[in-house]
């Protein structure tokens, strides 16, 4: 497979960007695929405080530590790993609440199909987070040649399982498979990635609220939120328009009252755009791209970005960047978000937190 070759902002050599690498999940053995069921016990460490998680963006409590600076000059940096770690301890009380008071807990199901490293992880880090919080886990690797019908029995036999609450079906999907029949297999009641036609319309439409929020964008503005950062009549700049991420962050960051603009492959003077932004949420996929020309100075900006480059000098072969330029935007902006340990636990968290707001429907558990 050919490489990207871009220039990188902290270099003045070229680098490549990696794709990230096959490797085999899981082997069909007679035919038969096993679905595991992680039970854990109730993590009891957290603290006590009670917290009211919504559908909804809300205003949330700002992260208790400060903000980080390398020096005076160079931007805050807004740290998702601590943030996600604060949402992590206030779900894992409400779980605990929930078990002490109707002996119940909520149950995650993740369906993954295919070999995908990087699916791979993710599935690995969301168990891991489950565990974590007390939430029971259900997962169903699926080899890569598996059929849509095979995917959606699982999809209705969840369904239709009471100890599931939430449904999540790791994308990107075979190319095999039409991604909208499976997605709209799952019930909107469980559907914790929030990827369902009707929560998406809802979400676009004032007046209306989605049952649950896509996990990234919320992320997203979870953090503006926990660090302070007012968002009511400033100006917004998204930089992509999937349906994942940057489609419903410009409909997130409208219901919170930006100025909302995004900017995408056909637009035209993306820089001069970008360069208006109070905000910037960047979640286009191209490592380095928005440079610190590019940014207002101040801005406060949300990279959502991971991107894997050939690096000699890391252990691994490679490094993780993000969509910005880190080492230039730092010395412009007011606050960024670091890749890795930004957005990307968040996304994790955000999912656990979704998962908590259908246990608490299905039971009607204030």
């Amino acid at each position: 497979m050919a490489s990207m070759i871009f220039t990188d902002c902290s270099s003045s050599t070229p680098s490549r960007l990696l794709p990230f690498t096959r490797s085999p999940l899981l082997r069909r053995q007679a035919d038969v695929v096993l679905v595991r069921r992680l039970l854990t016990p109730l993590n009891f460490s957290c603290s006590r405080r009670r917290l009211t998680l919504r559908s909804s963006p809300s205003q949330s409590p700002h992260v208790s530590a400060s903000l980080a600076t390398e020096t005076s000059a160079t931007a805050k940096v807004i740290d998702g790993k601590a943030v996600a770690k604060q949402i992590r301890d206030e779900i894992s009380a409400e779980v605990m609440r929930m078990k002490d008071a109707i002996g119940e807990v909520p149950g995650l199901a993740v369906i993954i199909v295919g070999n995908r490293k990087d699916s791979a992880t993710y599935v690995r880090n969301k168990r891991k987070a489950c565990e974590s919080v007390g939430i029971n886990s259900f997962e169903v690797p699926l080899p890569e040649d598996s059929t849509e019908e095979e995917v959606i029995k699982f999809i209705k036999a969840f369904n239709d399982d009471p100890s599931v609450h939430g449904i999540l079906v790791q994308l990107p999907l075979p190319n095999h498979m039409n991604e909208e029949n499976i997605l709209n297999a799952v019930n909107i009641e469980k559907d914790v990635d929030g990827f369902h036609p009707l929560n998406i319309g809802h979400l676009a439409m004032r007046g209306r609220e989605p049952m649950f929020v896509p996990c990234t964008p919320k992320g997203c503005i979870e953090l503006l939120h926990r660090y302070g950062v007012s968002i009511k009549g400033k100006r917004a700049v998204v930089i992509g328009r999937s349906n994942i991420v940057g489609t419903p962050a410009s409909q997130l960051l409208q219901r919170e009252d930006a100025t909302v603009t995004v900017v995408h492959s056909r637009t035209p003077n993306p820089e001069e755009i970008t360069r208006q932004a109070d905000i910037i949420i960047a979640a286009v996929g191209k490592p380095n791209m928005v440079r610190g020309s590019w940014i207002k100075p101040g801005a406060v900006i949300i990279d959502v970005g991971i991107n894997p480059v050939e690096d000699a000098k890391s252990p691994r072969g490679y490094r993780l960047v993000g969509d910005v330029c880190y080492d230039e935007a730092k010395n412009v902006a007011s606050a960024i978000t670091p890749v890795p340990g930004g957005v990307g636990p968040m996304t994790i968290a955000m999912l656990l937190s979704n998962t908590l707001i259908a246990a608490k429907k299905v039971y009607n558990f204030q």
